[in-house]
């Protein structure tokens, strides 16, 4: 007598069985270990083989009261070796279920129903499972009376022969399911010899002729239904060295029997196989692809890796489930299916598509998924989630006895020993992203593969034009095509920072839909991938300080991302999901719709005056132009934006056409072939950069004004340029903004006029190009490159409507003066040294320089630094006071305030009401004559081109 006591870990696999009497077998997911001294299930087992064969197995569970039986016998329809006689390891399912002599159908059936038994049966390809589970008071009963009917099954021809009817019944039950239905079909063209060539259930033919059997039927049951085939498990609240000896006392005198089935060997394939199966009055159609793939070794990694490729590129988190489920929607269902199999089976991807055209589209695509198998390194990242996924789901479905003792059932049948589960998922644990693609060139080849198409047509039309695997691994392994442009500016700098830089933004916008550029940059800086939520992305970046954020503007989108050269790989394993494989979950998309919102009204409209103002400007200025709207959308529209926008979005604008790629820093030769190879995996794209109409035409003098809760006046004013960072008098009028208005310089014109001098404000300046975030920082950002620019001034808010009235006719009076009478020499020279000098700070950090090289590239200039020196050296005063003659003017003007009372802010403007002003010490007799000059001039607003609007209205 054989004894061991073990403690053991357990897994359950899908499995689709031919049967299931009374009810179906729920399956537990599969699972995979952390490291190979893990084992996922924890508790102590007592198994023991009697000396007749019989392997039992007894695990103590502190689950109360109840018991599970499980009965696996290491017999299916592989075991059916004989022409003719398929299918009998499914009937004799049925027919255990008839009782013995000594309990007959009615007696054992009224017995276990009042126990309150539940009893239950399956057949598969290698073993049939019987199940019951009850209160721990009737174990030993139950032991007893399933005892006699393993010895002493007995059943009459009317029995026998009306259970054949049933089972007919059943097959053509089944016949109806259009899964097994491809089952079915697949098995039958894959295998010329192996028995695995008919399903658990068997060959119609052979079932037709069941009811005439019933000799052969006894021959099978007395080969099949004996000790050394049978294990017992036995799981729950018992004694295990109590339920042993009970079940020594029932079944240890059972007598072992000698016979075992010749299972021919399947020859190698040698050729891809094709076949149509038409399924009349069903809609859609199927696909099923399959591969020949390996027998049942454990210890060795083949059987966990080809799991693990199976979920990894074919399962929902899969790349191709989200295009083609997900994304495109060209598929209603796809799903893998592995059984495991004691010799080598088949591994399968189901797939449902409605239009018989998308059958090719499918199949070409898995094609080209096992291609990327066969020639690309997997995610390790991916692969290490997938395997603690499987593991932690495992133990979660461990939760009952009946849970426990089923799992493991489903092993036992193997080598009628649990410990093949240790082995099986310490294999997995030990698989690499190199193993995958090792163990994927060896079984996923066109030899091994066999394809089925169902649908209600006879023929499937142009299916036969297949492209081979072989030809697409080939191809694959050509240099990558990249349609994108990079800039590569690798150092030998400690810092790495990466510009991914997309031309697209806020312009791209679809009417209706304002936001979904900014919501769609959010969700791949801000948001998870397919494997990674963004938690714990954040959490993996924080311990080695990685960064991946984004910028949106009107027609640029730039991702940036810096980490320290030698945590390059860690970080870009962890964004690179985010931009090329996103999560895109609901969750996110919620959190982040609402901070977007929250954003507008609670950052922008109710607490930044300033950026409001210069944000309401551009808004009026370009109306019904693709810049009207703000950056970050309208209220409305982002309220009613769904994650299908932002997919759409990013479908159409994330392309490689728009992309523009900049790195910087000791990027190692490695992580920068791997970014771009993955990079070159976006789609294609056709159009690099966002079309924009000009500026419409302002005429007049225009006003509005925003009234809010505000306790001061904040002012921007401005109109349309021509003039961007290509022009040829760009960096003339650069010149001119800088005198005029330096942002953040005291030393600036309007800044000397209206703070320093008259102590109105915190500050006055000037711009040609658009700069947000302008209170927090003293330099633009870069990557903010436009097709179209406006003149602006901004004037830090006033402490009332008169002062903010006075100020802005301080500014109008100045750039009135400039536009009459120039630059002075003295003040040219001046401004020019200073930008000269100045000019190589806007560049100072490493980002900065990525970010404005980048912009050049853009433009089309040299780099920043270069071209606007080389500008400012062959500029003259007069060049400069010829383009603020040609470019500068007062006449078409747009006036923004941001106040408390905008209904005095409006009386003032249209009665050009005096804005006198009183200082707090005395001021010089030229300024106080100024201030009698200015406090009268006129703005010449026409009343009719000034509105009020609540700033409840504004960006809804």
């Amino acid at each position: 007598m054989k004894f061991k006591l073990l403690a053991t870990s357990l897994a359950v696999t899908l499995a689709l069985t031919g049967c299931v009497s009374n009810n179906t077998n729920n399956s537990t997911p599969v699972a995979s270990v952390a490291s190979a001294s893990d084992k996922v299930f924890s508790q102590d087992y007592l198994i023991e083989e009697l000396d007749n064969g019989l392997r039992v197995m007894v695990v103590k569970t502190d689950y109360p009261d109840v018991v599970s039986l499980q009965i696996p016998v290491s017999v299916g329809s592989r075991d059916e070796v004989e022409a003719g006689k398929t299918g009998f390891a499914h009937f004799f399912e049925h027919m255990m279920f008839k009782g013995s002599e000594k309990y007959p159908q009615d007696v054992y059936s009224d017995i276990l129903k009042n126990s309150g038994v539940d009893n239950r049966a399956y057949t598969t390809n290698d073993f049939t499972n019987y199940y019951l589970s009850f209160s721990k008071e009737h174990l030993n009963k139950v032991l007893e009376i399933e005892a006699d009917i393993f010895q002493n099954l007995s059943y009459t021809e009317e029995q026998f022969r009306t259970e054949a009817l049933t089972v007919k019944g059943e097959y053509l039950k089944n016949n109806a399911n259009p899964v097994r239905k491809l089952l079915s079909a697949v098995r039958n063209e894959a295998f010329d010899k192996h028995t695995y060539k008919h399903t658990t259930m068997g060959f119609f033919e052979d079932i037709e002729a069941m009811p005439d059997q019933m000799a052969y039927g006894q021959t099978f049951f007395e080969r099949f239904y004996k000790p050394e085939y049978v294990s017992m498990v036995i799981v729950g609240d018992v004694d295990p060295q109590e339920t042993m000896k009970a079940v020594k006392q029932h079944w240890g005198n059972w007598k072992k029997g000698d016979f075992k089935a010749e299972v021919p060997v399947e020859p190698k394939q040698t050729e891809a196989k094709y076949v149509h199966e038409q399924f009349e009055g069903m809609p859609g159609h199927w696909l099923l692809v399959s591969y020949k793939g390996t027998s049942w070794v454990p210890e060795k990694k083949d059987r966990a890796a080809l799991d693990l490729i199976s979920e990894l590129y074919f399962g929902k988190n899969s790349a191709l489930y989200q295009e083609l489920v997900v994304d495109k929607q060209i598929a209603s269902q796809m799903f893998p299916y592995n059984a495991e199999t004691k010799d080598p089976g088949l591994l399968h991807v189901f797939v449902k598509v409605e239009k018989e055209q998308d059958l090719t589209v499918v199949r070409d695509a898995i094609n080209r998924t096992y291609a990327s198998a066969r020639t690309e390194l997997v995610d390790a990242d991916k692969l290490a989630a997938l395997k603690s996924n499987r593991k932690y789901s495992f133990i979660n479905g461990l939760d009952s006895s009946q849970a426990i003792a089923s799992t493991l059932a489903r092993y036992m049948h193997f080598e009628r020993d649990p410990e093949v589960i240790n082995q099986l998922y310490q294999s997995a644990d030990s698989v690499t992203p190199e193993d995958i693609r090792t163990i994927a060139n060896k079984y996923f080849v066109d030899s091994g593969r066999t394809t089925v198409t169902m649908s209600d047509l006879a023929k499937v039309s142009g299916f036969e034009r297949e492209v081979s695997l072989n030809t697409l691994v080939t191809d694959s392994k050509q240099p990558v095509e990249r349609h994108f442009k990079l800039l590569d500016k690798t150092n030998t700098s400690p810092l790495v920072d990466v510009n991914l830089l997309f031309y697209t933004g806020a312009a791209a916008d679809p009417v209706g839909k304002k936001g979904v550029a900014a919501l769609t940059a959010a969700m791949l800086a801000k948001g998870g991938s397919q494997t990674k939520t963004y938690k714990e992305i954040k959490t993996a970046l924080y311990p080695i300080a990685g960064s991946f954020n984004y910028q949106i503007d009107k027609e640029m989108i730039s991702l940036r991302g810096r980490v320290h050269k030698d945590n390059a790989q860690q970080w870009y394993d962890l964004v690179s999901g985010q931009l090329l494989d996103p999560g895109f979950r609901e969750d996110d998309f919620k959190r982040l719709k609402k901070e977007l919102i929250d954003g507008i009204k609670a950052g922008l409209k109710s607490s930044n005056d300033e950026e409001l103002g210069k944000e309401v400007l551009y808004h009026k200025l370009y109306q019904g132009h693709p810049y009207e709207s703000y950056n970050f959308g309208d209220l409305s529209d982002l309220d009613a934006l769904t994650l299908d926008d932002v997919k759409a979005f990013y479908r159409s604008e994330f392309t490689q056409a728009k992309l523009n790629v900049g790195i910087t820093g000791a990027l190692s030769d490695k992580v920068k072939a791997q970014l771009l190879d993955d990079l070159a995996t976006l789609p294609k794209g056709d159009e690099a950069r966002l079309m924009v109409p000009d500026a419409p035409v302002l005429t007049g003098r225009h006003a509005t004004i925003i009234e809010k809760n505000a306790k001061s006046t904040a002012v921007s004013f401005g109109f349309p340029i021509d003039t961007i960072r290509s022009s040829k008098d760009w960096t003339a009028l650069w010149l001119v903004r800088s005198y005029f208005g330096e942002h953040r310089s005291s030393n600036s014109f309007l800044y000397k006029r209206i703070r320093q001098t008259r102590g109105m404000n915190y500050g006055d300046y000037a711009y040609i190009e658009y700069f947000p975030r302008g209170m927090f920082q003293t330099k633009p950002d870069a990557n903010l490159g436009r097709s179209e620019q406006i003149f602006q001034i901004w004037l830090r808010p006033l402490r009332s409507n008169n002062d903010a009235h006075f100020a802005t006719r301080v500014a109008q009076f100045e750039l009135d003066k400039l536009i009459e009478q120039g630059m002075t020499e003295k003040d040219f020279n001046a401004t020019r040294n200073f930008l000269s000098n100045y000019v190589p700070q806007l560049v100072a950090s490493q980002d900065r320089q990525l970010g404005y090289a980048l912009d050049s590239e853009y433009y089309n200039t040299e780099s920043f630094v270069e071209h606007v020196r080389k500008q400012l050296a062959n500029l003259t005063v007069e060049d400069v006071n010829r383009v603020i003659s040609d470019t500068l003017q007062t006449d078409n003007m747009h006036y923004v305030f941001i106040t408390g009372d905008g209904k005095d802010m409006a009386q003032r403007l249209a009665s050009e009401q005096v804005s006198s002003l009183k200082y707090n010490t005395d001021k010089p007799a030229s300024l106080i004559n100024e201030d009698k000059q200015i406090e009268k001039y006129k703005l010449a607003i026409p009343s009719g081109n000034i509105t009020v609007e609540d700033v409840k209205t504004v960006f809804e």
